[in-house]
């Protein structure tokens, strides 16, 4: 149970050879999803397959109610059923908003195909053994609630989600609310109580060997200097909450929109963005001086603003029309640019600046086989452009490496599996039992008036 489920159709030839291009011709495939009984009526919100500009196609849809019998799953080509369509999911299937967790984590990450290993939590756990909830409660609201205040302090109990903020930035809790409601309505949650960072920068940059040592904070970005531990971005999460909804971006969306193949794409590096960073200012005045490698624009003027009268301002730019260009600059924002996962999906190259700050998943990318580097004040970025012009072939391998990395790393199940797997670990690490402390209040399950949804789980059989 995903909020929006997907699955892939690889188009093959009448001698069952993958196509790697779109099949010739105008007839497509088409998607037929309802419920298997009769008796039961529920929305079922189902776009066009995305057409992933490789012989294979993405295929999205968003239930709006849950089914006791199951789904029935029409696959057609032309008005032809395909492969072994129509496909039948057993039932019980919830819709996103059914609060229905699986009791037993070791089952439902099974069912999730969770990963046994994230390297990156492994990592982030080193610095902290044992973690003491009273030192915390001591600490952490004196320490960084004034400086950032931008911290907010949750209890999670019997899969309840309490909460309070400390400090005055704490609008993006939003974010981290909707993702741990959902999470809770998928698999009950081990009892925990943790302060979640909601701002940009990570936080906790003491040494494990300092006196006193440093203190578990979670993030959305880290950092070499710091010892935040990373959750994926609230920009990844909400994105993948609200596809099919309430954004146009999202990691599946994206993939069937990376632009025209490689072969006819603007043989230029593209950057739009805010300015929130020196450097981008920099790719700017590049650009003014190298327009025939190089479009950069600042979209936005917010810490520079003296700049404006210089360097221009840029036109917005739909986010799918950054795929016409071969190459895409990725320049830190004020910490990593979360749009990083974005370009690599798409079917460029990304030239990405060296940085110390990192996302949750850049543990799995390697420089030269994924992305392209780049140093940090950008002096080789139009070497580096010239050489991917140079080196086309090799250029594109490494833009279609970084995609099949990103596709598989970015995978909404992925978000749900990293979250619990962070909350897991930490449990195991409490050396006191976690409390609803004063000021915190319950943070409730969004009311789901519009489809019913009777929980079928019990103890003893896992349900689909």
């Amino acid at each position: 149970t995903v909020p929006v489920r997907h699955f892939y159709i690889q188009a093959v030839s009448e001698a069952g050879r993958n196509f790697s291009r779109s099949p010739p011709g105008k007839t497509q495939f088409k998607v037929v999803i309802k419920a298997l009984s009769p008796k039961e009526v529920t929305r079922v919100y189902t776009p066009r397959p995305l057409d992933r500009n490789d012989g294979s196609f993405l295929m999205r849809y968003r239930m709006y109610g849950s089914v006791t019998k199951g789904l029935k799953i029409e696959i057609l080509y032309g008005d032809q059923h395909v492969a072994q369509s129509p496909y039948i999911l057993k039932g019980p299937v919830y819709h996103e908003y059914c609060d229905c967790p699986e009791e037993d984590a070791e089952v439902w990450q099974d069912m999730m195909s969770c990963p046994s290993q994230e390297p990156q939590i492994t990592k982030d756990f080193i610095s902290f053994p044992t973690i003491d909830l009273q030192r915390m409660l001591k600490e952490i609201p004196a320490k960084f609630s004034q400086t950032r205040g931008a911290i907010v302090h949750y209890t999670i109990l019997d899969n309840h989600i309490y909460r309070r903020s400390l400090g005055k930035y704490t609008d993006f809790k939003m974010f981290s609310d909707e993702m741990l409601l959902s999470l809770a309505r998928k698999v009950r949650l081990p009892d925990v109580e943790f302060y979640l960072n909601v701002g940009d920068w990570p936080v906790e940059h003491r040494k494990a060997n300092d006196t006193p040592g440093p203190v578990p904070v979670i993030s959305w970005c880290g950092s070499v200097d710091s010892r935040d531990i990373i959750l994926p971005t609230y920009d990844v999460t909400h994105s993948t909450l609200e596809t099919l909804r309430g954004v146009t971006n999202d990691l599946l969306s994206i993939q069937g929109n990376t632009g025209p193949f490689w072969e006819n794409k603007t043989e230029r590096a593209l950057f739009r963005g805010r300015d929130s960073r020196e450097e981008r200012l920099h790719l700017v005045k590049l650009s003014k001086e190298n327009p025939e490698l190089l479009d950069a624009g600042i979209t936005g003027y917010f810490f520079f603003r003296e700049k404006e009268k210089e360097l221009g301002k840029a036109q917005l730019m739909g986010f799918f029309d950054f795929f016409k260009y071969k190459y895409q600059v990725n320049v830190d924002g004020t910490v990593a640019a979360y749009r990083f996962p974005y370009l690599l999906l798409g079917d460029s190259l990304v030239l990405k600046q060296d940085s110390q700050y990192y996302e949750h998943f850049y543990i799995g990318l390697k420089p030269w086989k994924h992305y392209v580097p780049v140093k940090r004040n950008l002096e080789d970025l139009l070497e580096k452009i010239k050489w991917a012009k140079e080196n086309d072939e090799e250029a594109r391998k490494i833009a279609k490496e970084g995609q099949l990395m990103a596709r598989e790393l970015l995978q909404p199940h992925k978000f749900y599996c990293y979250y619990y797997k962070v909350l897991q670990k930490y449990a195991e690490r409490q050396a006191s039992k976690p409390e609803i402390r004063d000021g915190m209040e319950l943070v409730p399950q969004p009311d789901d008036r519009d489809s019913v949804c009777s929980c079928h789980r019990k103890k003893d059989e896992p349900s689909s």
